[in-house]
């Protein structure tokens, strides 16, 4: 199933969300934002649900336990936020998991 473009804008993006943060999104496990970079769709998912930018920035930058995906490539080795999406494409969001034998 592609995602539309609306009225020849930014394309509307996939935007998978984990469990951990599905709080602070109405239980959503999956919403559609409009972006032409991930940067813009997570911008478009902030103004949206402000919590979750509380939740996963840190003074405006996206926290370093954050890891984004787009597919199956994380955007850290490609163009970070400034990754090119499109109608096709998934955003995963993915926050680190602290844990381990104490």
């Amino acid at each position: 199933m592609t995602s539309p473009v609306r009225d020849g804008g930014p394309p509307v993006i996939r935007v998978r969300i984990p469990p951990v943060l599905r709080d602070v999104v109405d239980g959503a496990r999956q919403l559609e934002v409009e972006g032409a970079t991930v940067g813009e769709a997570l911008d478009a998912l902030f103004a949206r649900f402000p919590a979750l930018r509380d939740r996963l920035t840190t003074d405006g930058q996206l926290s370093t336990f954050v890891n984004v995906y787009v597919n199956a490539d994380d955007v850290r080795h490609r163009d970070g936020l400034a990754t090119a999406v499109g109608a096709t494409d998934t955003v995963i969001l993915l926050p680190a998991m602290a844990g381990g034998s104490g």
